[in-house]
Protein backbone atom coordinates (compact mmCIF):
# COMPACT_ATOMS: atom_id res chain seq x y z
CA UNK A 1 0.00 0.00 0.00
CA UNK A 2 1.29 3.65 -0.66
CA UNK A 3 0.49 7.21 0.84
CA UNK A 4 1.54 9.10 -1.99
CA UNK A 5 0.44 13.13 -1.80
CA UNK A 6 -2.25 12.03 0.81
CA UNK A 7 -4.08 9.79 -1.80
CA UNK A 8 -4.82 6.08 -1.28
CA UNK A 9 -3.83 4.37 -3.86
CA UNK A 10 -4.34 0.85 -5.91
CA UNK A 11 -2.96 -2.52 -4.83
CA UNK A 12 0.36 -2.65 -6.16
CA UNK A 13 0.31 -5.06 -9.40
CA UNK A 14 3.13 -6.91 -8.28
CA UNK A 15 0.24 -9.10 -6.27
CA UNK A 16 -2.00 -9.91 -8.56
CA UNK A 17 -4.13 -12.26 -6.34
CA UNK A 18 -4.37 -10.21 -3.69
CA UNK A 19 -7.44 -8.80 -4.77
CA UNK A 20 -9.23 -5.61 -3.05
CA UNK A 21 -12.08 -6.18 -0.27
CA UNK A 22 -14.99 -4.88 -2.12
CA UNK A 23 -17.99 -5.63 -0.19
CA UNK A 24 -20.22 -6.11 -2.99
CA UNK A 25 -18.36 -8.78 -3.96
CA UNK A 26 -19.04 -12.34 -2.93
CA UNK A 27 -17.00 -15.61 -1.81
CA UNK A 28 -15.07 -15.84 -5.21
CA UNK A 29 -13.09 -12.12 -4.32
CA UNK A 30 -13.24 -13.51 -0.16
CA UNK A 31 -11.84 -16.82 -0.59
CA UNK A 32 -8.61 -15.20 -2.25
CA UNK A 33 -8.00 -12.42 -0.04
CA UNK A 34 -5.29 -14.73 1.47
CA UNK A 35 -2.69 -12.72 -0.83
CA UNK A 36 0.69 -14.64 -2.33
CA UNK A 37 0.97 -17.40 -0.14
CA UNK A 38 2.70 -20.49 -2.10
CA UNK A 39 -0.03 -22.66 -0.47
CA UNK A 40 -2.83 -24.62 -2.37
CA UNK A 41 -5.65 -22.86 -3.31
CA UNK A 42 -7.58 -25.19 -0.19
CA UNK A 43 -5.13 -23.67 2.36
CA UNK A 44 -5.80 -20.15 1.05
CA UNK A 45 -9.63 -20.89 1.65
CA UNK A 46 -9.05 -21.51 5.08
CA UNK A 47 -6.63 -18.79 5.89
CA UNK A 48 -9.27 -16.58 4.29
CA UNK A 49 -12.18 -18.11 6.33
CA UNK A 50 -9.64 -17.02 9.43
CA UNK A 51 -9.08 -13.82 8.64
CA UNK A 52 -13.28 -13.30 8.47
CA UNK A 53 -13.43 -15.78 12.01
CA UNK A 54 -11.43 -12.33 13.20
CA UNK A 55 -14.29 -10.21 12.45
CA UNK A 56 -16.77 -12.41 13.60
CA UNK A 57 -14.40 -11.65 17.21
CA UNK A 58 -12.36 -8.64 16.59
CA UNK A 59 -10.82 -9.04 20.11
CA UNK A 60 -8.34 -11.96 18.47
CA UNK A 61 -10.47 -14.74 20.37
CA UNK A 62 -9.36 -16.75 17.42
CA UNK A 63 -6.85 -19.50 18.50
CA UNK A 64 -3.13 -19.86 17.75
CA UNK A 65 -4.04 -20.36 14.16
CA UNK A 66 -4.70 -16.78 13.28
CA UNK A 67 -2.92 -15.30 15.98
CA UNK A 68 -0.24 -14.26 13.24
CA UNK A 69 -2.13 -12.62 11.25
CA UNK A 70 -4.81 -10.61 13.36
CA UNK A 71 -2.36 -7.34 13.09
CA UNK A 72 -2.93 -8.06 8.89
CA UNK A 73 -6.79 -8.15 9.40
CA UNK A 74 -6.74 -5.10 11.14
CA UNK A 75 -4.81 -3.65 8.37
CA UNK A 76 -6.65 -4.89 5.79
CA UNK A 77 -9.88 -3.93 7.59
CA UNK A 78 -9.29 -0.46 8.23
CA UNK A 79 -8.48 -0.20 4.02
CA UNK A 80 -11.73 -1.82 3.18
CA UNK A 81 -13.20 0.99 6.00
CA UNK A 82 -12.00 4.13 4.22
CA UNK A 83 -12.56 2.39 0.79
CA UNK A 84 -16.44 1.74 1.86
CA UNK A 85 -16.88 5.20 3.67
CA UNK A 86 -15.40 7.45 0.57
CA UNK A 87 -13.00 9.82 0.60
CA UNK A 88 -12.17 11.41 4.26
CA UNK A 89 -8.54 12.67 5.31
CA UNK A 90 -7.26 15.40 7.69
CA UNK A 91 -8.64 18.65 6.39
CA UNK A 92 -4.83 19.60 5.16
CA UNK A 93 -4.78 16.81 2.87
CA UNK A 94 -6.01 16.53 -0.53
CA UNK A 95 -8.29 13.87 -0.97
CA UNK A 96 -9.45 11.49 -3.13
CA UNK A 97 -11.50 12.81 -6.19
CA UNK A 98 -15.21 12.44 -6.55
CA UNK A 99 -15.11 10.96 -9.31
CA UNK A 100 -17.25 14.14 -11.36
CA UNK A 101 -14.96 15.63 -14.00
CA UNK A 102 -14.88 19.23 -13.66
CA UNK A 103 -16.88 20.80 -16.03
CA UNK A 104 -14.26 21.72 -19.50
CA UNK A 105 -11.39 20.45 -17.18
CA UNK A 106 -9.00 20.64 -19.72
CA UNK A 107 -9.45 24.56 -19.99
CA UNK A 108 -8.37 27.19 -17.26
CA UNK A 109 -11.01 29.13 -16.46
CA UNK A 110 -10.77 32.89 -14.85
CA UNK A 111 -13.42 35.67 -12.98
CA UNK A 112 -14.00 38.28 -10.53
CA UNK A 113 -14.22 36.63 -7.33
CA UNK A 114 -15.10 39.41 -5.19
CA UNK A 115 -18.09 41.89 -5.09
CA UNK A 116 -19.27 43.65 -8.38
CA UNK A 117 -19.14 47.71 -8.18
CA UNK A 118 -16.63 49.60 -6.77
CA UNK A 119 -14.40 48.58 -3.71
CA UNK A 120 -11.08 49.27 -2.50
CA UNK A 121 -9.62 45.86 -3.45
CA UNK A 122 -10.84 43.22 -6.14
CA UNK A 123 -10.17 39.54 -6.72
CA UNK A 124 -9.73 38.31 -9.87
CA UNK A 125 -8.79 34.41 -9.80
CA UNK A 126 -7.89 31.88 -11.93
CA UNK A 127 -8.08 28.30 -12.29
CA UNK A 128 -6.73 25.50 -14.50
CA UNK A 129 -3.07 24.16 -16.07
CA UNK A 130 -2.32 27.66 -17.76
CA UNK A 131 -2.57 29.76 -14.54
CA UNK A 132 0.92 30.25 -14.37
CA UNK A 133 1.04 31.18 -18.10
CA UNK A 134 -1.45 33.66 -17.11
CA UNK A 135 0.04 34.88 -14.22
CA UNK A 136 3.60 35.52 -15.90
CA UNK A 137 1.80 37.26 -18.66
CA UNK A 138 0.51 40.21 -16.81
CA UNK A 139 3.81 40.38 -14.78
CA UNK A 140 6.41 39.80 -17.41
CA UNK A 141 9.47 39.43 -17.61
CA UNK A 142 8.78 38.96 -13.97
CA UNK A 143 8.93 35.09 -12.63
CA UNK A 144 6.53 33.65 -10.91
CA UNK A 145 6.16 34.46 -7.37
CA UNK A 146 7.01 31.75 -4.48
CA UNK A 147 4.10 30.13 -3.38
CA UNK A 148 1.50 30.90 -1.17
CA UNK A 149 2.98 34.64 -0.58
CA UNK A 150 2.01 37.90 -1.97
CA UNK A 151 4.04 39.84 -3.91
CA UNK A 152 3.48 43.69 -5.26
CA UNK A 153 3.81 43.04 -9.09
CA UNK A 154 2.89 45.49 -12.11
CA UNK A 155 0.51 44.35 -14.08
CA UNK A 156 0.57 44.81 -18.04
CA UNK A 157 -1.71 43.76 -20.93
CA UNK A 158 0.52 41.16 -22.79
CA UNK A 159 -0.78 42.45 -25.92
CA UNK A 160 0.31 45.71 -25.98
CA UNK A 161 2.45 45.94 -23.19
CA UNK A 162 0.26 48.80 -21.03
CA UNK A 163 -0.03 49.02 -17.59
CA UNK A 164 -3.19 48.38 -15.85
CA UNK A 165 -2.35 48.57 -12.45
CA UNK A 166 -0.16 48.06 -9.49
CA UNK A 167 -1.18 44.61 -7.52
CA UNK A 168 -0.84 41.96 -5.47
CA UNK A 169 -0.52 38.38 -7.00
CA UNK A 170 -0.39 35.18 -5.20
CA UNK A 171 0.13 32.12 -6.52
CA UNK A 172 -1.04 28.84 -5.49
CA UNK A 173 0.55 25.64 -7.38
CA UNK A 174 -2.20 22.67 -7.36
CA UNK A 175 -3.02 20.22 -5.78
CA UNK A 176 -2.88 22.69 -2.74
CA UNK A 177 -5.41 24.73 -4.02
CA UNK A 178 -8.99 25.46 -3.34
CA UNK A 179 -9.62 23.68 -6.37
CA UNK A 180 -6.82 21.35 -6.42
CA UNK A 181 -5.58 22.67 -9.65
CA UNK A 182 -3.10 25.20 -10.00
CA UNK A 183 -4.47 28.96 -9.03
CA UNK A 184 -3.56 32.67 -9.39
CA UNK A 185 -5.57 35.40 -7.61
CA UNK A 186 -5.07 39.17 -8.88
CA UNK A 187 -5.65 41.57 -5.86
CA UNK A 188 -6.25 44.71 -7.60
CA UNK A 189 -7.67 47.99 -7.23
CA UNK A 190 -11.40 48.05 -7.10
CA UNK A 191 -12.19 50.77 -10.36
CA UNK A 192 -14.27 49.27 -12.70
CA UNK A 193 -11.94 50.32 -15.25
CA UNK A 194 -9.16 48.48 -13.78
CA UNK A 195 -11.07 45.00 -13.42
CA UNK A 196 -12.31 45.29 -16.79
CA UNK A 197 -8.98 46.06 -18.01
CA UNK A 198 -7.64 42.74 -16.30
CA UNK A 199 -10.41 40.71 -16.95
CA UNK A 200 -9.80 41.62 -21.06
CA UNK A 201 -6.06 41.26 -20.60
CA UNK A 202 -6.76 37.36 -18.98
CA UNK A 203 -9.08 36.72 -21.93
CA UNK A 204 -6.31 37.69 -24.57
CA UNK A 205 -4.14 34.84 -23.16
CA UNK A 206 -3.97 31.89 -24.80
CA UNK A 207 -6.38 28.62 -23.29
CA UNK A 208 -7.86 31.12 -20.67
CA UNK A 209 -11.84 31.65 -20.48
CA UNK A 210 -14.38 33.01 -18.70
CA UNK A 211 -15.67 31.13 -15.78
CA UNK A 212 -19.33 29.57 -15.73
CA UNK A 213 -21.44 30.13 -12.01
CA UNK A 214 -20.03 28.04 -9.24
CA UNK A 215 -17.67 26.45 -11.38
CA UNK A 216 -14.34 27.30 -8.50
CA UNK A 217 -16.23 25.27 -6.25
CA UNK A 218 -17.46 22.70 -8.69
CA UNK A 219 -14.01 22.04 -9.68
CA UNK A 220 -12.72 21.40 -5.75
CA UNK A 221 -15.75 18.87 -5.22
CA UNK A 222 -14.43 17.25 -8.46
CA UNK A 223 -11.23 16.96 -7.48
CA UNK A 224 -11.88 16.03 -3.84
CA UNK A 225 -11.04 19.37 -1.57
CA UNK A 226 -14.79 19.47 -0.64
CA UNK A 227 -17.54 17.49 -0.49
CA UNK A 228 -21.06 18.16 -1.24
CA UNK A 229 -22.39 18.96 1.85
CA UNK A 230 -19.20 21.17 2.59
CA UNK A 231 -20.35 22.44 -1.17
CA UNK A 232 -23.87 23.50 0.35
CA UNK A 233 -22.48 24.58 3.53
CA UNK A 234 -19.96 27.03 1.93
CA UNK A 235 -22.63 28.18 -0.29
CA UNK A 236 -24.94 28.93 2.78
CA UNK A 237 -21.85 30.77 4.51
CA UNK A 238 -21.78 33.06 1.25
CA UNK A 239 -25.80 33.90 1.58
CA UNK A 240 -25.92 33.78 5.49
CA UNK A 241 -27.40 36.84 7.08
CA UNK A 242 -28.08 36.16 10.86
CA UNK A 243 -25.35 34.92 13.24
CA UNK A 244 -27.23 31.41 13.75
CA UNK A 245 -27.42 30.65 10.08
CA UNK A 246 -23.38 31.43 9.60
CA UNK A 247 -22.80 29.27 12.90
CA UNK A 248 -24.62 26.20 10.85
CA UNK A 249 -22.59 27.11 7.40
CA UNK A 250 -19.21 27.11 9.17
CA UNK A 251 -20.15 24.07 10.76
CA UNK A 252 -21.47 22.75 7.67
CA UNK A 253 -18.27 23.50 5.72
CA UNK A 254 -16.10 22.18 8.35
CA UNK A 255 -17.54 18.74 7.13
CA UNK A 256 -19.66 17.92 10.62
CA UNK A 257 -22.73 16.22 8.49
CA UNK A 258 -20.28 14.49 6.41
CA UNK A 259 -18.35 12.82 9.31
CA UNK A 260 -21.95 12.17 10.57
CA UNK A 261 -22.33 10.51 7.64
CA UNK A 262 -19.04 8.76 6.71
CA UNK A 263 -19.75 7.41 10.19
CA UNK A 264 -22.97 5.64 9.77
CA UNK A 265 -21.66 4.44 6.14
CA UNK A 266 -18.75 2.63 8.14
CA UNK A 267 -21.12 1.03 10.82
CA UNK A 268 -23.49 -0.23 7.82
CA UNK A 269 -20.02 -1.68 6.08
CA UNK A 270 -19.00 -3.64 9.25
CA UNK A 271 -22.93 -4.89 9.19
CA UNK A 272 -22.59 -5.56 5.66
CA UNK A 273 -19.47 -7.76 6.83
CA UNK A 274 -20.61 -9.73 9.04
CA UNK A 275 -24.24 -10.56 6.71
CA UNK A 276 -21.66 -11.47 3.43
CA UNK A 277 -19.38 -13.70 5.99
CA UNK A 278 -22.42 -15.59 7.37
CA UNK A 279 -23.48 -16.43 3.78
CA UNK A 280 -20.49 -17.46 1.90
CA UNK A 281 -18.57 -19.26 5.23
CA UNK A 282 -21.43 -20.00 8.05
CA UNK A 283 -22.26 -24.19 6.35
CA UNK A 284 -18.77 -25.16 7.65
CA UNK A 285 -19.04 -23.88 10.74
CA UNK A 286 -16.09 -21.78 10.75
CA UNK A 287 -17.92 -18.58 12.12
CA UNK A 288 -18.07 -18.12 15.52
CA UNK A 289 -21.41 -17.18 17.15
CA UNK A 290 -22.93 -13.49 17.41
CA UNK A 291 -22.02 -12.71 14.03
CA UNK A 292 -26.18 -12.01 12.49
CA UNK A 293 -26.75 -10.49 16.03
CA UNK A 294 -23.88 -7.63 15.69
CA UNK A 295 -24.96 -6.44 12.47
CA UNK A 296 -28.20 -6.60 13.83
CA UNK A 297 -27.43 -4.80 17.01
CA UNK A 298 -25.71 -1.95 14.86
CA UNK A 299 -28.66 -1.54 12.24
CA UNK A 300 -31.09 -0.96 15.48
CA UNK A 301 -28.50 1.63 16.88
CA UNK A 302 -28.37 3.33 13.57
CA UNK A 303 -32.34 3.28 13.28
CA UNK A 304 -32.61 5.67 16.47
CA UNK A 305 -29.84 8.10 15.11
CA UNK A 306 -31.41 8.25 11.82
CA UNK A 307 -35.01 8.56 13.22
CA UNK A 308 -33.78 11.43 15.66
CA UNK A 309 -32.28 13.67 12.98
CA UNK A 310 -35.03 13.21 10.55
CA UNK A 311 -37.54 14.38 13.58
CA UNK A 312 -34.99 17.69 13.83
CA UNK A 313 -34.84 18.38 9.69
CA UNK A 314 -37.39 20.96 9.39
CA UNK A 315 -35.07 22.52 12.44
CA UNK A 316 -32.14 22.92 10.09
CA UNK A 317 -34.58 23.80 6.76
CA UNK A 318 -35.94 26.71 8.85
CA UNK A 319 -32.35 27.89 10.29
CA UNK A 320 -31.54 28.12 6.79
CA UNK A 321 -34.88 29.34 4.97
CA UNK A 322 -36.29 31.13 8.05
CA UNK A 323 -39.02 30.77 10.10
CA UNK A 324 -42.36 32.01 9.45
CA UNK A 325 -43.71 34.36 12.23
CA UNK A 326 -47.08 35.33 12.43
CA UNK A 327 -48.06 38.49 13.58
CA UNK A 328 -52.27 38.59 14.14
CA UNK A 329 -54.96 40.12 16.28
CA UNK A 330 -58.16 41.76 16.65
CA UNK A 331 -57.85 45.08 14.55
CA UNK A 332 -56.32 48.47 15.97
CA UNK A 333 -54.45 46.02 18.48
CA UNK A 334 -50.94 47.37 16.76
CA UNK A 335 -50.20 44.54 14.95
CA UNK A 336 -48.33 47.09 12.40
CA UNK A 337 -46.93 48.72 15.03
CA UNK A 338 -45.29 45.56 16.24
CA UNK A 339 -44.13 44.80 12.52
CA UNK A 340 -42.64 47.55 12.24
CA UNK A 341 -40.43 47.74 15.05
CA UNK A 342 -39.25 44.33 14.78
CA UNK A 343 -37.84 44.78 11.36
CA UNK A 344 -36.85 48.58 12.25
CA UNK A 345 -38.26 49.95 9.17
CA UNK A 346 -41.83 50.74 7.82
CA UNK A 347 -43.37 47.71 6.40
CA UNK A 348 -47.00 48.23 7.44
CA UNK A 349 -49.08 51.33 7.27
CA UNK A 350 -50.15 52.37 10.69
CA UNK A 351 -53.57 54.28 11.28
CA UNK A 352 -56.05 54.60 14.14
CA UNK A 353 -58.58 53.18 11.75
CA UNK A 354 -59.71 49.92 11.89
CA UNK A 355 -58.98 47.72 8.53
CA UNK A 356 -55.92 49.41 7.72
CA UNK A 357 -54.44 46.15 6.17
CA UNK A 358 -56.27 44.30 3.89
CA UNK A 359 -53.41 41.72 2.69
CA UNK A 360 -50.66 39.77 4.21
CA UNK A 361 -47.77 41.85 4.13
CA UNK A 362 -43.87 40.02 4.49
CA UNK A 363 -40.68 41.08 5.32
CA UNK A 364 -37.43 38.93 5.82
CA UNK A 365 -35.51 40.33 9.50
CA UNK A 366 -33.54 38.67 11.62
CA UNK A 367 -34.82 38.50 15.11
CA UNK A 368 -32.54 37.67 18.02
CA UNK A 369 -29.56 36.20 15.69
CA UNK A 370 -32.22 33.99 14.08
CA UNK A 371 -33.62 34.21 10.33
CA UNK A 372 -37.85 34.69 10.88
CA UNK A 373 -40.15 35.71 8.20
CA UNK A 374 -42.65 38.24 9.44
CA UNK A 375 -45.91 38.72 8.19
CA UNK A 376 -48.44 41.32 9.17
CA UNK A 377 -52.22 40.20 8.76
CA UNK A 378 -55.84 41.67 8.41
CA UNK A 379 -57.66 42.57 11.77
CA UNK A 380 -59.34 39.24 12.98
CA UNK A 381 -63.25 40.29 12.99
CA UNK A 382 -66.42 39.80 11.33
CA UNK A 383 -69.61 41.66 9.79
CA UNK A 384 -66.82 43.81 7.48
CA UNK A 385 -66.78 44.29 3.79
CA UNK A 386 -65.99 41.90 0.99
CA UNK A 387 -62.27 43.36 0.55
CA UNK A 388 -61.67 43.50 4.56
CA UNK A 389 -63.25 39.48 4.54
CA UNK A 390 -61.12 38.69 2.65
CA UNK A 391 -58.06 40.07 3.97
CA UNK A 392 -59.43 37.79 7.30
CA UNK A 393 -59.59 34.67 5.45
CA UNK A 394 -56.26 34.96 3.87
CA UNK A 395 -54.51 35.60 7.64
CA UNK A 396 -56.53 32.92 8.80
CA UNK A 397 -54.79 30.40 6.09
CA UNK A 398 -51.36 31.98 7.08
CA UNK A 399 -52.00 31.30 10.92
CA UNK A 400 -52.20 27.70 9.63
CA UNK A 401 -49.25 27.66 8.17
CA UNK A 402 -47.00 29.74 11.03
CA UNK A 403 -44.19 28.44 12.86
CA UNK A 404 -44.83 30.76 15.60
CA UNK A 405 -47.52 33.19 16.23
CA UNK A 406 -47.23 36.38 17.77
CA UNK A 407 -50.79 37.47 18.82
CA UNK A 408 -51.43 41.00 19.99
CA UNK A 409 -53.94 42.08 22.09
CA UNK A 410 -54.54 45.63 22.99
CA UNK A 411 -53.57 45.93 26.88
CA UNK A 412 -56.58 48.57 27.75
CA UNK A 413 -59.40 47.17 25.71
CA UNK A 414 -59.23 43.24 26.73
CA UNK A 415 -63.34 43.01 27.25
CA UNK A 416 -64.00 43.90 24.07
CA UNK A 417 -65.74 41.35 21.85
CA UNK A 418 -63.34 41.37 19.14
CA UNK A 419 -60.05 40.52 22.27
CA UNK A 420 -62.48 38.32 23.39
CA UNK A 421 -62.88 36.09 20.13
CA UNK A 422 -59.78 36.01 19.68
CA UNK A 423 -58.23 34.45 22.78
CA UNK A 424 -61.03 31.70 22.64
CA UNK A 425 -59.99 31.06 19.08
CA UNK A 426 -56.68 31.75 18.87
CA UNK A 427 -55.07 31.99 21.98
CA UNK A 428 -56.16 29.49 23.88
CA UNK A 429 -56.85 26.39 21.30
CA UNK A 430 -52.73 27.14 20.45
CA UNK A 431 -51.50 26.84 23.79
CA UNK A 432 -50.43 29.86 24.31
CA UNK A 433 -47.13 29.61 26.64
CA UNK A 434 -47.26 26.01 26.59
CA UNK A 435 -46.15 24.62 23.44
CA UNK A 436 -46.81 21.00 23.96
CA UNK A 437 -47.41 18.02 21.49
CA UNK A 438 -48.47 19.08 18.03
CA UNK A 439 -49.73 22.57 19.26
CA UNK A 440 -48.43 26.04 17.60
CA UNK A 441 -45.88 28.03 18.95
CA UNK A 442 -47.03 31.46 20.26
CA UNK A 443 -46.59 34.21 22.00
CA UNK A 444 -48.92 36.60 23.63
CA UNK A 445 -48.09 40.45 23.77
CA UNK A 446 -50.19 42.90 25.24
CA UNK A 447 -49.84 46.11 23.60
CA UNK A 448 -50.45 49.58 24.21
CA UNK A 449 -49.00 48.83 27.79
CA UNK A 450 -48.64 52.57 27.90
CA UNK A 451 -51.90 53.59 28.03
CA UNK A 452 -52.55 51.06 31.36
CA UNK A 453 -52.82 53.16 34.94
CA UNK A 454 -49.59 54.00 36.51
CA UNK A 455 -47.78 51.46 39.13
CA UNK A 456 -50.47 48.65 37.30
CA UNK A 457 -47.57 45.87 36.14
CA UNK A 458 -49.88 43.59 35.30
CA UNK A 459 -53.42 43.99 35.36
CA UNK A 460 -54.39 40.54 33.80
CA UNK A 461 -53.31 37.74 35.86
CA UNK A 462 -56.08 35.41 35.08
CA UNK A 463 -54.60 35.59 31.25
CA UNK A 464 -52.39 32.73 29.94
CA UNK A 465 -48.95 33.87 30.20
CA UNK A 466 -47.87 36.55 28.17
CA UNK A 467 -45.78 39.82 27.53
CA UNK A 468 -46.36 43.42 28.01
CA UNK A 469 -45.06 46.16 25.66
CA UNK A 470 -45.68 49.09 23.87
CA UNK A 471 -44.46 50.06 20.79
CA UNK A 472 -44.78 53.95 21.23
CA UNK A 473 -42.00 53.57 24.08
CA UNK A 474 -40.67 50.78 23.26
CA UNK A 475 -40.75 49.61 26.97
CA UNK A 476 -41.07 45.38 26.91
CA UNK A 477 -39.17 45.29 23.64
CA UNK A 478 -35.89 43.38 25.16
CA UNK A 479 -38.22 41.00 27.25
CA UNK A 480 -39.88 40.13 23.83
CA UNK A 481 -36.48 39.81 22.20
CA UNK A 482 -35.55 37.43 24.89
CA UNK A 483 -38.99 35.67 24.49
CA UNK A 484 -38.15 35.30 20.66
CA UNK A 485 -35.15 34.12 20.97
CA UNK A 486 -36.09 31.07 22.82
CA UNK A 487 -38.53 30.17 20.49
CA UNK A 488 -36.89 30.59 17.36
CA UNK A 489 -33.80 28.65 18.82
CA UNK A 490 -36.29 25.49 19.89
CA UNK A 491 -37.97 26.00 16.06
CA UNK A 492 -34.57 26.56 14.11
CA UNK A 493 -31.93 24.34 16.52
CA UNK A 494 -28.61 25.44 17.69
CA UNK A 495 -25.90 24.71 15.15
CA UNK A 496 -23.52 23.97 18.73
CA UNK A 497 -25.48 20.78 19.32
CA UNK A 498 -24.55 18.92 16.35
CA UNK A 499 -25.31 18.64 12.34
CA UNK A 500 -28.75 19.97 11.12
CA UNK A 501 -30.45 18.94 8.15
CA UNK A 502 -30.74 21.89 6.05
CA UNK A 503 -32.13 20.91 2.84
CA UNK A 504 -34.98 18.20 1.47
CA UNK A 505 -32.10 16.60 -0.11
CA UNK A 506 -30.58 15.50 3.30
CA UNK A 507 -33.61 14.66 4.46
CA UNK A 508 -34.67 12.40 1.22
CA UNK A 509 -31.66 10.20 1.45
CA UNK A 510 -31.77 10.21 5.59
CA UNK A 511 -35.22 9.24 4.93
CA UNK A 512 -34.33 6.42 2.14
CA UNK A 513 -31.09 5.13 4.17
CA UNK A 514 -33.79 4.52 7.11
CA UNK A 515 -36.16 2.74 4.59
CA UNK A 516 -33.53 0.50 3.64
CA UNK A 517 -32.56 -0.56 6.72
CA UNK A 518 -36.42 -1.38 7.42
CA UNK A 519 -36.30 -4.10 4.64
CA UNK A 520 -33.30 -5.27 6.27
CA UNK A 521 -35.10 -6.14 9.07
CA UNK A 522 -38.09 -7.51 7.11
CA UNK A 523 -35.89 -9.66 5.16
CA UNK A 524 -35.96 -13.66 5.29
CA UNK A 525 -33.31 -14.33 3.04
CA UNK A 526 -29.88 -13.32 4.07
CA UNK A 527 -28.96 -12.04 0.56
CA UNK A 528 -31.81 -9.81 0.42
CA UNK A 529 -30.78 -8.61 3.23
CA UNK A 530 -27.46 -7.79 2.47
CA UNK A 531 -28.93 -5.69 -0.97
CA UNK A 532 -30.93 -3.55 1.64
CA UNK A 533 -27.11 -2.50 3.33
CA UNK A 534 -25.92 -1.59 0.04
CA UNK A 535 -28.70 0.54 -0.95
CA UNK A 536 -28.47 2.01 2.57
CA UNK A 537 -24.95 2.85 2.68
CA UNK A 538 -25.83 3.86 -1.27
CA UNK A 539 -27.93 7.07 -0.04
CA UNK A 540 -25.83 7.72 2.44
CA UNK A 541 -23.08 8.04 -0.11
CA UNK A 542 -24.77 10.24 -2.25
CA UNK A 543 -25.38 12.74 0.32
CA UNK A 544 -21.89 13.42 0.96
CA UNK A 545 -21.82 13.73 -3.03
CA UNK A 546 -20.16 9.69 -4.09
CA UNK A 547 -23.07 8.62 -5.93
CA UNK A 548 -25.20 12.18 -7.53
CA UNK A 549 -26.40 12.18 -10.63
CA UNK A 550 -25.32 15.39 -12.77
CA UNK A 551 -28.33 16.97 -12.46
CA UNK A 552 -28.49 17.41 -9.04
CA UNK A 553 -24.64 18.61 -9.01
CA UNK A 554 -25.73 21.12 -11.50
CA UNK A 555 -28.58 22.65 -9.55
CA UNK A 556 -26.27 22.66 -6.18
CA UNK A 557 -23.90 24.50 -8.28
CA UNK A 558 -26.36 27.01 -10.33
CA UNK A 559 -26.98 28.92 -6.93
CA UNK A 560 -23.08 30.09 -6.66
CA UNK A 561 -22.35 33.17 -8.14
CA UNK A 562 -19.71 33.65 -10.98
CA UNK A 563 -16.29 33.68 -9.36
CA UNK A 564 -17.10 30.87 -6.96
Amino acid sequence: MLLEEHHFTALQPASPRLLSLSLASRSEDLRWIGGTSSKGPNDNRQFGRDLLRGLADPHGRVGRRVAGCESMWRGLWTLVSRAARGPHSPRLCTRQGSGYPAPGSGATIFALSSGQGRCGIAVIRTSGPASGHALRSLTAPRDLPPARKACLRLLSDPRSGEPLDRALVLWFPGPQSFTGEDCAEFHVHGGPAVVSGVLQALGSVPGLRPAEAGEFTRRAFAHGKLSLTEVEGLADLIHAETEAQRRQALRQLDGELGDLCRGWAETLTKALAHVEAYIDFSEDDNLEEGVLDQADSEVRKLEVALGVHLRDARRGQRLRSGAHVVVAGPPNAGKSSLVNLLSRKPVSIVSPEPGTTRDVLETPVDLAGFPALLSDTAGLREGVGPVEQEGVRRAQKRLEQADLILAVLDASDLASPASCNFLDTVVIPAGAGNPSGNSQRLLLVLNKSDLLPAGCSDPHPDLPSHLLLSCLTGEGLDGLLEALKKELAALCGDPSTGPLLTRSRHQHHLQGCLDALGQYKQARDLALAAEALRVARGHLSRLTGGGGTEEILDIIFRDFCVGK
